[in-house]
């Protein structure tokens, strides 16, 4: 099945069904075969009832006559060949004097089949010589037969210019259909270009939102769970309350976000959406990690972005973010920084934890997904353990001047290292699959 018809696209209608193949060999003898039958009987009726160019047929010119409407039933399979069959009988036939317009109709016709089936020149070629071989028949009968044959050659020329207008007409046609098909076939491309790249944004977008909602709840129940079983005697009712309002707090803000994602599924590619999370959005990010125990320093300017920039540059500190408070461990201290530079705005965030992406959690697809909102805008993405030092450095570099249009270079690359396509760093770090 089609994938526009499965997604249901608005505006994605299937294309026109595509014409049929080569006509049938069989069908198409049958019909010419019909035809020089037809011709035959035109033919043989002329030369019964014409008496003013020439003798009536004999035997032999019988013969010759419906002998030369023979090769006719192959004229579109060969047409050459079929056109020399007929004048090897039409030639004596007119030598002989007999009826002169008896044989005409099938010559003609085999004469059109050439033009029409082969290039002008040869059509030109082939029309010169029947011209010439007629003429040169007629003018052995006598001046006045030559000038009949002039006249009729009015006729041949006719016919050569018609069979080569309609290969021509033919051909631009065919020329026509080949283009709409092209064009057709660029718009389902381009269909499922556009279905590909919506599925992949939603993925990156449930993903960003779901995994930061789900870690910070993750992390504020566990502080809850924490303050009731640490000394029940002595319950803190005032930080278990905080606990669960930091929880109902982050639910309430992932549903919105989860509704605003399900309305922009539910709605038409034309009706506008609401802007996207931009740069001013990251204090909020750093606000709700605090909630969870850790410590968060920011250090932001706040540049004129484009919007794709500053929302690839927010969910590159949503999951750095997340990616900290799921494997910093305790006591952790985060450092979000934001600043502008010659066509371009830098993102860090590092963090002191513990946790290195060494493939000891589960796998992820956090930096997959860093890596193509990176990619998406033109920049340059560097993730890994610190050096020196524990903790993990996630950097990108977005260029303001981006078309949002993806380059073929490798957006994710450890730090110190050439683009490597498996995205793999010296230091053993999987990022494609590290649980970051």
């Amino acid at each position: 099945m089609d994938v526009q018809r499965l997604l249901l696209l608005p505006g994605v209608t299937p294309g026109p069904a595509r014409p049929a193949g080569p006509p049938d060999p069989g069908r198409v003898l049958r019909q010419d075969a019909v035809l020089a039958a037809l011709l035959a009987a035109g033919a043989a009726a002329l030369a019964l009832s014409v008496r003013s160019d020439g003798r009536q047929p004999d035997a032999v010119g019988w013969a010759l006559l419906l002998a030369a409407h023979v090769p006719a039933i192959w004229r579109r399979r060969a047409p050459l060949r079929s056109l020399f069959g007929v004048a090897a009988f039409v030639v004596p036939y007119h030598a002989m004097g007999f009826t002169d317009s008896a044989p005409v109709a099938v010559s003609l016709v085999a004469l059109f089949t050439v033009a029409r089936t082969g290039r002008p020149l040869r059509s030109v070629l082939v029309g010169s010589a029947v011209i010439g071989l007629m003429v040169l028949v007629k003018f052995s009968h006598g001046m006045a037969e030559g000038a009949q044959a002039l006249r009729v050659s009015g006729w041949i020329v006719t016919v050569v210019l018609f069979g080569v207008y309609v290969r021509v007409h033919r051909q631009y046609l065919a020329s026509v259909v080949e283009r709409a098909e092209r064009a057709e076939r660029t718009r389902e491309e381009e269909a499922r270009r556009r279905v590909a790249e919506e599925r992949l944004r939603v993925a990156r977008d449930l993903h960003d939102l779901l995994a930061h909602s789900i870690t910070l709840v993750g992390v504020q129940t566990s502080v809850a769970a924490h303050v009731l079983s640490a000394d029940p005697e002595r319950l803190d009712r005032a930080a278990v309350a905080k606990a669960l309002d930091d929880i109902a707090d982050t639910c309430r803000s992932a549903r919105g976000e989860l509704r605003a994602t399900l309305e922009v599924l539910r709605s038409s590619p034309d009706e506008a959406r609401e802007p996207l999370p931009g740069v001013d959005g990251i204090p909020e990010l750093a606000e709700a990690a605090r909630t969870s125990g850790v410590s968060v320093r920011c250090e932001l300017e706040a540049p004129e972005v484009p919007a794709a920039v500053g929302a690839a540059a927010y969910r590159i500190v949503q999951e750095a973010l997340t990616n900290a408070v799921r494997h910093g461990g305790a006591d952790l201290s985060v450092r979000v920084a934001l600043r502008a530079v010659p066509g371009a705005v830098e993102v860090s965030v590092v963090d002191d934890g513990v946790g290195t992406g060494s493939g000891t959690a589960e796998p992820g697809f956090g930096l997959v997904g860093m890596r193509e909102r990176v990619r998406s805008v033109g920049g340059v993405l560097e993730a890994g353990p610190r050096t020196g030092g524990g903790g993990f450095e996630v950097r990108a570099s977005l260029p303001l001047t981006s078309s949002g249009v993806e380059r073929a270079q490798p957006a994710l690359r450890p730090r110190g290292s050439a683009p490597d396509p498996a995205a793999q760093s010296p230091q053993g770090l999987d990022l494609e699959g590290s649980g970051r």
